[in-house]
């Protein structure tokens, strides 16, 4: 093995992120002399952030961690929700303006940041009845319309003024950001504000922060040994393959050569091993294929895998893409991942998109004139995350039938209560056909008294 200071890797390979060459795995960042993280074994008696452009760089140049960001971002949001309410035509304005919007896109990309930066942002093109600044609260009641939803990362925000009186009601929350908001041109826009954006002119998405930390944590931060074992596991296998047909050429003659004749016959003998099958060799000359032991390789990378899968709190199958939303039989930890999902929906987006919705019924120039949300009826409903696929489904539809039979021949249920329990949308359209039966039954009756009454009028 080369010393480690030259950071050659042994196949040439480079790390684009770092544009180093390094001799075994990621070797201290991409900084030149650092020793390699695991080669040993320390304390964490504290932790280095890792700046925003060398997590951009690690994002951009490996897939798995793309994977780890991406997939939770776009399953939060995938299926996205419905509106219940009364009124159906609020209900498609507010769904259109939602696409028109591209909401969907945008806290996407706002969880997407949050992942890989710490934290995540929208900013809320808001459009008011007066002049504001930035800096000053978002007045709902003069909103005319929002006109944009931009997702941006804490790569752009220099500052958090967060409050720290642990006594006030806002305690931990941040009451201002100071965001580097530049043109086209690379200058500061001009503004009175002095870059101080105020909260509720903005989505903010964070949810893993030290409390001696302003920003967010990255998810890579973390999970950066685990990955680096995982990048060692795939350079490893790849110099496996690599090295899998080598061939030694053993000869007497071979300690007479000096350095051109050794150099001008690496060439012949490469040229002849890879395209010829037959090589011609002396009677006291030795052509050995060595084959590389790969007895409990299989143990170490299931060991890796299990390593990445547990620190990204992700299944190994979602991690390699597997067709989002669908689970095959017996697949439960990818049932606890969407559980997980759905958790968060709850906790984490919903605020968000009811506060959005709230935003867009005040407008007095969108969906219909200003409304107050506190007037109307309306509930924001997650559609579900995954079903499974169509033989499990059978299986399970085999399950519920027999077990159902045997109740029913135990005297345990009704046919009633199971077609009730199993089949709930059959029990509503029947009570909807009763309740259309009786208003109509209802309507004759109000129609022969009205009949009676003329006459005994009369």
């Amino acid at each position: 093995m080369q010393d480690r200071d030259t950071q050659s890797r042994l196949d040439g390979m480079r790390s684009r992120a770092n544009a180093v060459q390094r001799n075994d795995f990621l070797v201290g960042h991409g900084k030149a002399g650092a020793k390699d993280a695991l080669s040993r074994q320390r304390i964490p008696l504290g932790y280095n952030r890792i700046s925003h452009p060398e997590l951009a760089a690690f994002y951009a140049t490996n897939q798995f961690v793309q994977n780890i960001i991406d997939i939770p971002a776009e399953d939060l949001v995938r299926n996205w929700f419905k509106l219940k309410m009364k009124d159906e035509k609020l209900n498609g304005l507010l769904m259109r303006k939602l696409r028109d919007l591209n909401a969907k896109e945008a806290f996407t990309d706002m969880r997407r940041y949050e992942r890989l930066h710490g934290d995540g942002f929208v900013s809320i093109g808001a459009n008011q009845a007066t002049n504001f600044t930035l800096a000053q609260p978002l007045d709902p009641l003069k909103l005319r319309r929002i006109d944009y939803l931009h997702a941006f990362s804490s790569y752009k925000v220099g500052s958090f003024q967060v409050n720290e009186d642990m006594f006030s009601p806002t305690y931990g929350q941040v009451e201002q950001f100071q965001i580097n908001r530049r043109s086209q041109i690379g200058r500061q826009i001009a503004g009175n504000d002095n870059g101080y954006v105020h909260r509720s002119r903005l989505f903010h998405d964070q949810t893993r922060r030290l409390e001696m930390d302003l920003q967010g944590q990255s998810v890579i931060e973390p999970m950066y040994d685990v990955l680096t074992v995982f990048d060692t596991a795939l350079w490893s296998v790849g110099q496996i393959l690599y090295d899998f047909t080598f061939k030694a050429y053993k000869s007497p003659g071979v300690d007479h050569m000096n350095k051109e004749d050794k150099q001008e016959f690496s060439m012949l003998a490469d040229f002849m091993f890879r395209t010829e099958a037959l090589a011609l060799i002396g009677k006291d000359e030795e052509l050995t294929k060595v084959t590389t032991n790969v007895a409990g390789i299989k143990d170490l990378l299931d060991f890796v895998w299990e390593s990445l899968a547990g620190s990204a709190k992700m299944p190994k199958s979602v991690i390699k893409g597997q067709e989002s939303g669908t689970i095959t039989g017996a697949q439960y930890d990818v049932m606890n991942y969407y559980s997980r999902i759905a958790a968060a929906q709850e906790t984490e987006l919903r605020p968000h998109a009811e506060r959005l919705i709230g935003y867009l019924m005040l407008c007095s120039d969108d969906v219909g004139g200003r409304i107050d949300p506190d007037n109307v009826e309306w509930e924001l409903v997650f559609n579900p995350l995954w079903n499974v696929d169509q033989e499990t489904d059978a299986k399970i539809r085999k399950m519920h039938a027999e077990a159902d039979n045997i109740y029913i021949t135990a005297g345990v249920l009704d046919p009633d209560e199971v077609k009730a329990k199993r089949f709930p949308e059959l029990e509503s359209s029947e009570t909807a056909l009763k309740t259309d039966s009786l208003i109509f039954a209802q309507e004759e009756l109000d129609e022969l008294l009205k009949r009676a009454s003329e006459r005994f009028g009369e």
